[in-house]
């Protein structure tokens, strides 16, 4: 459905910013997520940028974890006289102007149709897809990997694999090294060439020490292939915040034998970076373990002793 939506999308900013506060999220996080300042942001709530880029709007849906119809404006001609200037608007009849907007508008609509067939006409079809594994939990100030994997039909010469994680979480270690990183806002990119038989990129960030209240948190990306849109990584994209280990998949503060087995996978898919396999041995061992939020890590806890029979 995405993919029929005008490369221009007039977007509601006093129902966007209506849902930010209703969900408790910041013009800063909100920045991070979409990938632009908070002024933007700003401005784009009171709607003094009455249409923004389809990826642009779509990002912003997917701060607000939303559809990105629920910011949409329903009436487009009143988002394009709202960008007029009231010098504009004095001294000309309605009518006059609403004619003007509409034929402006179909105009713009087919000229980016156009530009958009004339540059897509010609790029080969191929098949295409990324998705991203995630732990369950986070804990505050922990580190937990990322699995970004993507396959593909054709050969390409080359794409970039493009996440972004929360304000205030740091990338520590990536495989292969990110070509670009910007641990401020939040954004890490990848070039992968074609004559590099990876499929995967993986990667280790720490969690934010003070999550704010949050209870969530949500992590995107996007592969870029020559001039076509970025096509979004799918999978997960949401990991809970709480005091749980990343192979504790039920948060019972336990990593069982299952668990175990699955975290070995993990292990297997991190080569490139280092996770400690020594620490989680020893929860899995001790049978029990506890979140030490000074230390930020993960700390066994010893079974009492049996106490000898009467």
């Amino acid at each position: 459905m995405n993919e029929n939506l005008p490369p221009t999308i007039c977007v509601d900013g006093t129902t966007a910013r209506r849902i930010r506060e209703e969900k408790q999220l910041t013009q800063l996080y909100v920045s991070k997520v979409v990938g632009v300042t908070t002024d933007t942001i700003s401005r784009w709530e009171n709607n003094r940028y009455p249409s923004i880029k389809r990826e642009n709007a779509l990002r912003l849906a997917e701060a607000l974890e939303v559809p990105v119809e629920a910011i949409v404006r329903a009436e487009e001609g009143e988002c394009a006289e709202e960008a007029l200037s009231a010098d504009e608007l004095q001294g000309a009849p309605k009518v006059k102007i609403r004619l003007w907007l509409i034929v402006g508008l179909l105009g713009l609509v087919a000229a980016a149709t156009s530009f958009y067939y004339l540059q897509n006409r010609n790029l080969p079809v191929f098949h295409l897809s990324a998705s991203r594994q995630l732990p369950t939990f986070a804990a505050p100030g922990s580190v937990i990997p990322v699995r970004v994997r993507f396959e593909t039909d054709s050969d390409l010469k080359g794409i970039i694999v493009r996440e972004h994680f929360p304000a205030g979480w740091k990338l520590i270690e990536a495989s292969p090294p990110p070509s670009s990183l910007d641990n401020e806002r939040g954004t890490v990119r990848w070039i992968i060439k074609q004559d590099e038989e990876r499929r995967m990129v993986v990667y280790l960030v720490r969690v934010a020490a003070d999550p704010g209240g949050s209870t969530e948190a949500s992590l995107s990306g996007e592969i870029v292939i020559d001039r076509r849109s970025p096509l979004s990584i799918g999978g997960g994209n949401t990991v809970k915040i709480a005091p749980y280990h990343w192979a504790d998949h039920n948060g019972d503060s336990v990593v069982d034998d299952s668990e175990m087995l699955q975290a070995s996978d993990t292990f297997d898919d991190m080569k490139g970076v280092h996770l400690n396999w020594a620490n989680l041995e020893a929860l899995w061992d001790s049978g029990r373990y506890r979140w030490n939020g000074k230390k930020k890590d993960f700390v066994p806890v010893k079974p009492a002793p049996l106490r000898p029979k009467p």
